[in-house]
Protein backbone atom coordinates (compact mmCIF):
# COMPACT_ATOMS: atom_id res chain seq x y z
CA UNK A 1 0.00 0.00 0.00
CA UNK A 2 1.52 3.07 -0.99
CA UNK A 3 1.42 5.75 1.49
CA UNK A 4 1.46 9.15 -0.64
CA UNK A 5 -1.22 8.11 -3.00
CA UNK A 6 -4.74 8.80 -2.01
CA UNK A 7 -8.11 8.03 -4.28
CA UNK A 8 -10.69 10.46 -5.32
CA UNK A 9 -13.91 9.55 -6.75
CA UNK A 10 -16.75 11.63 -8.38
CA UNK A 11 -20.63 10.74 -7.51
CA UNK A 12 -22.72 10.70 -10.48
CA UNK A 13 -25.97 8.59 -9.32
CA UNK A 14 -26.25 5.20 -11.78
CA UNK A 15 -22.84 6.17 -13.86
CA UNK A 16 -21.21 5.26 -10.47
CA UNK A 17 -21.31 1.59 -11.85
CA UNK A 18 -18.25 2.94 -13.84
CA UNK A 19 -16.54 3.55 -10.68
CA UNK A 20 -17.79 0.33 -9.81
CA UNK A 21 -16.08 -1.77 -12.41
CA UNK A 22 -12.56 0.17 -11.75
CA UNK A 23 -12.87 -0.63 -8.08
CA UNK A 24 -14.03 -4.73 -8.81
CA UNK A 25 -10.34 -4.54 -10.76
CA UNK A 26 -8.48 -2.80 -8.16
CA UNK A 27 -10.01 -5.36 -5.86
CA UNK A 28 -9.27 -8.28 -7.73
CA UNK A 29 -5.86 -6.99 -8.05
CA UNK A 30 -5.62 -6.73 -4.68
CA UNK A 31 -5.14 -2.54 -5.12
CA UNK A 32 -5.72 -0.42 -2.11
CA UNK A 33 -4.82 3.32 -0.88
CA UNK A 34 -4.33 4.49 2.42
CA UNK A 35 -6.30 7.57 1.62
CA UNK A 36 -9.98 7.26 -0.34
CA UNK A 37 -12.67 10.39 -0.24
CA UNK A 38 -15.78 9.99 -2.46
CA UNK A 39 -18.95 11.57 -2.74
CA UNK A 40 -22.13 10.49 -3.61
CA UNK A 41 -22.40 7.15 -5.79
CA UNK A 42 -18.63 7.47 -5.04
CA UNK A 43 -18.68 7.06 -1.49
CA UNK A 44 -21.19 4.02 -1.96
CA UNK A 45 -18.89 1.82 -4.35
CA UNK A 46 -15.56 2.76 -2.01
CA UNK A 47 -17.63 1.43 0.48
CA UNK A 48 -17.83 -2.07 -0.75
CA UNK A 49 -14.38 -1.91 -2.06
CA UNK A 50 -13.03 -1.14 1.31
CA UNK A 51 -14.99 -4.10 3.03
CA UNK A 52 -13.19 -6.23 0.02
CA UNK A 53 -16.87 -7.33 -1.34
CA UNK A 54 -15.92 -8.89 -4.65
CA UNK A 55 -19.07 -8.29 -6.96
CA UNK A 56 -21.00 -6.28 -4.10
CA UNK A 57 -21.64 -3.04 -6.21
CA UNK A 58 -22.59 -4.84 -9.04
CA UNK A 59 -25.37 -6.83 -7.10
CA UNK A 60 -26.60 -4.00 -5.30
CA UNK A 61 -26.49 -1.64 -8.37
CA UNK A 62 -27.40 -3.66 -11.44
CA UNK A 63 -29.30 -6.35 -10.14
CA UNK A 64 -31.39 -3.83 -8.23
CA UNK A 65 -32.08 -1.18 -10.57
CA UNK A 66 -34.99 -3.09 -11.91
CA UNK A 67 -36.26 -3.27 -8.39
CA UNK A 68 -39.36 -0.60 -7.33
CA UNK A 69 -37.89 -0.60 -3.79
CA UNK A 70 -34.47 0.61 -5.05
CA UNK A 71 -35.33 3.30 -7.84
CA UNK A 72 -38.61 3.97 -8.73
CA UNK A 73 -41.40 6.58 -9.72
CA UNK A 74 -43.41 4.30 -7.08
CA UNK A 75 -40.71 5.47 -4.43
CA UNK A 76 -41.09 9.47 -5.17
CA UNK A 77 -44.72 9.53 -5.44
CA UNK A 78 -45.11 7.57 -2.21
CA UNK A 79 -42.11 9.10 -0.22
CA UNK A 80 -41.01 11.91 -2.41
CA UNK A 81 -37.60 9.48 -2.96
CA UNK A 82 -37.02 8.65 -6.50
CA UNK A 83 -34.40 6.12 -4.74
CA UNK A 84 -35.71 4.31 -2.07
CA UNK A 85 -33.60 5.58 0.66
CA UNK A 86 -34.41 3.43 3.78
CA UNK A 87 -33.93 0.32 1.42
CA UNK A 88 -30.36 0.99 -0.29
CA UNK A 89 -29.13 2.50 3.04
CA UNK A 90 -30.52 -0.07 5.76
CA UNK A 91 -32.64 -3.72 4.36
CA UNK A 92 -29.92 -4.00 1.52
CA UNK A 93 -26.70 -3.67 3.63
CA UNK A 94 -28.04 -5.23 6.77
CA UNK A 95 -30.30 -7.91 5.31
CA UNK A 96 -29.87 -8.38 1.65
CA UNK A 97 -26.16 -8.31 0.93
CA UNK A 98 -24.94 -8.00 4.52
CA UNK A 99 -22.17 -5.61 4.68
CA UNK A 100 -18.87 -6.79 5.80
CA UNK A 101 -18.52 -4.24 8.72
CA UNK A 102 -15.90 -5.82 10.19
CA UNK A 103 -13.25 -6.23 7.41
CA UNK A 104 -14.20 -2.30 6.78
CA UNK A 105 -13.39 -1.10 10.12
CA UNK A 106 -10.46 -3.06 10.47
CA UNK A 107 -8.97 -1.97 7.17
CA UNK A 108 -6.30 0.80 7.39
CA UNK A 109 -7.44 3.12 4.88
CA UNK A 110 -8.78 6.31 5.85
CA UNK A 111 -12.04 7.01 4.62
CA UNK A 112 -13.43 10.64 4.02
CA UNK A 113 -17.04 10.78 2.85
CA UNK A 114 -17.98 14.47 1.80
CA UNK A 115 -21.49 16.09 2.40
CA UNK A 116 -23.36 19.34 1.83
CA UNK A 117 -24.48 21.51 4.65
CA UNK A 118 -27.80 22.76 3.73
CA UNK A 119 -27.52 26.36 6.01
CA UNK A 120 -24.51 26.85 4.66
CA UNK A 121 -24.24 24.92 1.43
CA UNK A 122 -20.30 24.37 2.36
CA UNK A 123 -18.60 20.81 2.21
CA UNK A 124 -18.76 18.74 4.94
CA UNK A 125 -16.59 15.60 5.34
CA UNK A 126 -16.41 13.15 7.43
CA UNK A 127 -13.28 10.73 8.31
CA UNK A 128 -13.48 7.56 9.75
CA UNK A 129 -12.73 8.65 13.83
CA UNK A 130 -15.82 11.17 13.28
CA UNK A 131 -18.72 8.80 11.73
CA UNK A 132 -17.47 5.91 13.58
CA UNK A 133 -20.18 3.13 13.50
CA UNK A 134 -22.94 5.88 11.26
CA UNK A 135 -21.35 4.60 7.89
CA UNK A 136 -24.29 4.25 6.23
CA UNK A 137 -25.66 7.47 7.87
CA UNK A 138 -22.97 9.67 6.07
CA UNK A 139 -23.11 7.45 2.93
CA UNK A 140 -27.43 8.07 3.21
CA UNK A 141 -26.06 12.17 3.22
CA UNK A 142 -23.76 12.14 0.74
CA UNK A 143 -26.34 10.45 -2.06
CA UNK A 144 -29.20 12.38 -0.79
CA UNK A 145 -29.86 14.86 -4.07
CA UNK A 146 -32.16 17.79 -3.90
CA UNK A 147 -35.69 17.33 -4.59
CA UNK A 148 -35.29 13.76 -4.56
CA UNK A 149 -34.48 12.59 -1.48
CA UNK A 150 -34.72 13.85 1.96
CA UNK A 151 -32.30 16.04 4.35
CA UNK A 152 -30.10 13.87 6.68
CA UNK A 153 -29.14 15.19 10.31
CA UNK A 154 -26.05 14.49 11.72
CA UNK A 155 -23.93 15.83 13.94
CA UNK A 156 -25.92 18.87 14.34
CA UNK A 157 -25.99 19.76 10.77
CA UNK A 158 -28.35 18.81 8.02
CA UNK A 159 -27.00 17.51 5.20
CA UNK A 160 -27.34 16.74 1.57
CA UNK A 161 -25.65 15.30 -1.46
CA UNK A 162 -22.11 15.73 -1.28
CA UNK A 163 -21.55 16.58 -5.27
CA UNK A 164 -23.54 19.68 -4.59
CA UNK A 165 -20.27 21.33 -2.82
CA UNK A 166 -17.44 19.78 -4.16
CA UNK A 167 -18.31 17.65 -7.04
CA UNK A 168 -14.70 15.61 -7.26
CA UNK A 169 -13.00 16.46 -3.85
CA UNK A 170 -9.60 16.23 -4.74
CA UNK A 171 -8.04 19.84 -3.04
CA UNK A 172 -9.51 18.04 0.20
CA UNK A 173 -7.66 15.24 -0.55
CA UNK A 174 -4.18 17.78 -0.80
CA UNK A 175 -5.62 19.20 2.37
CA UNK A 176 -5.34 15.94 4.12
CA UNK A 177 -1.64 15.81 2.79
CA UNK A 178 -2.02 13.19 -0.14
CA UNK A 179 0.16 15.34 -3.01
CA UNK A 180 -0.58 12.61 -5.63
CA UNK A 181 -3.68 10.74 -6.07
CA UNK A 182 -5.77 8.98 -8.61
CA UNK A 183 -9.03 10.28 -9.52
CA UNK A 184 -12.07 8.59 -11.24
CA UNK A 185 -14.14 10.14 -13.30
CA UNK A 186 -17.87 9.10 -14.49
CA UNK A 187 -17.84 11.72 -17.20
CA UNK A 188 -16.12 11.61 -20.65
CA UNK A 189 -13.19 14.23 -21.46
CA UNK A 190 -14.47 17.82 -22.73
CA UNK A 191 -17.83 17.06 -20.21
CA UNK A 192 -18.85 20.80 -18.22
CA UNK A 193 -22.16 21.38 -16.36
CA UNK A 194 -24.13 24.41 -17.51
CA UNK A 195 -25.58 26.82 -15.17
CA UNK A 196 -29.27 25.45 -14.30
CA UNK A 197 -32.41 26.97 -15.35
CA UNK A 198 -34.55 26.56 -12.53
CA UNK A 199 -33.61 28.17 -9.41
CA UNK A 200 -36.70 29.38 -8.29
CA UNK A 201 -37.84 25.95 -7.74
CA UNK A 202 -34.43 25.77 -5.18
CA UNK A 203 -35.77 28.54 -3.66
CA UNK A 204 -39.21 27.55 -3.19
CA UNK A 205 -38.03 24.38 -2.27
CA UNK A 206 -35.19 25.22 0.11
CA UNK A 207 -36.09 28.76 1.63
CA UNK A 208 -34.83 28.73 4.61
CA UNK A 209 -31.27 26.95 3.55
CA UNK A 210 -29.94 30.05 1.35
CA UNK A 211 -26.55 28.41 1.76
CA UNK A 212 -28.17 25.44 -0.18
CA UNK A 213 -29.40 27.88 -2.86
CA UNK A 214 -26.13 29.74 -3.19
CA UNK A 215 -24.20 26.72 -3.62
CA UNK A 216 -26.53 24.59 -6.56
CA UNK A 217 -26.36 28.04 -8.20
CA UNK A 218 -22.55 27.67 -8.49
CA UNK A 219 -22.61 24.14 -8.61
CA UNK A 220 -21.96 23.95 -12.54
CA UNK A 221 -19.24 26.61 -11.76
CA UNK A 222 -17.11 24.56 -9.32
CA UNK A 223 -17.66 21.79 -11.30
CA UNK A 224 -15.90 23.37 -14.57
CA UNK A 225 -13.25 24.78 -12.62
CA UNK A 226 -12.57 21.42 -10.43
CA UNK A 227 -12.03 19.71 -13.95
CA UNK A 228 -9.79 22.57 -15.41
CA UNK A 229 -7.73 22.03 -12.31
CA UNK A 230 -7.69 19.14 -12.44
CA UNK A 231 -6.86 18.78 -15.80
CA UNK A 232 -3.74 21.15 -15.30
CA UNK A 233 -2.68 18.81 -11.93
CA UNK A 234 -2.37 16.13 -14.48
CA UNK A 235 -0.48 17.69 -16.89
CA UNK A 236 2.36 18.69 -13.73
CA UNK A 237 1.99 15.04 -12.94
CA UNK A 238 0.45 15.16 -9.71
CA UNK A 239 -3.18 13.26 -10.50
CA UNK A 240 -3.42 10.69 -12.83
CA UNK A 241 -7.30 10.89 -14.10
CA UNK A 242 -9.13 7.57 -14.99
CA UNK A 243 -12.71 8.61 -17.08
CA UNK A 244 -14.85 6.58 -19.56
CA UNK A 245 -13.62 5.95 -22.76
CA UNK A 246 -16.26 5.65 -24.50
CA UNK A 247 -19.69 7.95 -24.62
CA UNK A 248 -21.80 7.82 -22.12
CA UNK A 249 -24.89 5.63 -22.56
CA UNK A 250 -26.26 5.60 -18.91
CA UNK A 251 -27.88 8.62 -17.06
CA UNK A 252 -28.24 9.39 -13.28
CA UNK A 253 -31.21 7.84 -12.96
CA UNK A 254 -30.91 4.97 -15.53
CA UNK A 255 -32.66 1.82 -14.74
CA UNK A 256 -32.18 -0.34 -17.74
CA UNK A 257 -29.71 -3.29 -15.91
CA UNK A 258 -28.09 -3.88 -19.84
CA UNK A 259 -26.89 -0.70 -20.09
CA UNK A 260 -25.40 -0.55 -16.35
CA UNK A 261 -23.95 -3.82 -16.77
CA UNK A 262 -22.24 -2.21 -20.00
CA UNK A 263 -21.09 0.45 -18.91
CA UNK A 264 -19.64 -1.29 -15.29
CA UNK A 265 -17.78 -3.68 -17.57
CA UNK A 266 -16.07 -0.27 -19.61
CA UNK A 267 -14.86 0.82 -15.98
CA UNK A 268 -13.17 -2.76 -15.33
CA UNK A 269 -12.05 -2.73 -19.10
CA UNK A 270 -10.27 0.77 -18.79
CA UNK A 271 -8.72 -0.32 -15.02
CA UNK A 272 -7.06 -3.36 -16.67
CA UNK A 273 -6.17 -1.12 -20.06
CA UNK A 274 -4.95 1.38 -16.98
CA UNK A 275 -2.86 -0.62 -14.73
CA UNK A 276 0.59 -0.54 -16.30
CA UNK A 277 0.40 3.75 -16.13
CA UNK A 278 -1.23 3.18 -12.24
CA UNK A 279 1.49 1.18 -10.89
CA UNK A 280 4.33 3.32 -12.67
CA UNK A 281 2.16 6.74 -11.15
CA UNK A 282 2.21 5.11 -7.94
CA UNK A 283 5.84 4.21 -7.98
CA UNK A 284 7.28 7.48 -9.59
Amino acid sequence: MENQVGLVLEGGGMRGVYTAGILEFFLESQLFFPYVIGVSAGACNAASYLSKQKGRNKTVTIEYASDPRYISWKNYFRNRQFFGMDFIFDEIPNKHVPYHYDVFYNSPSEFVVGTTDCYTGEPVYFKKQEYGNDLLTVLRASSSLPFIAPEVRFKDKLLLDGGISDPIPIKRAQLDGFSKNIVILTRNQGYLKKPSKFHFLVDRKYPDYKGLQQSLRNRYQIYNETVEYLEQEEKEGNVLIIRPTKPLKVGRMERNPQRLEDLYNQGYADAKASMTSIISYINA
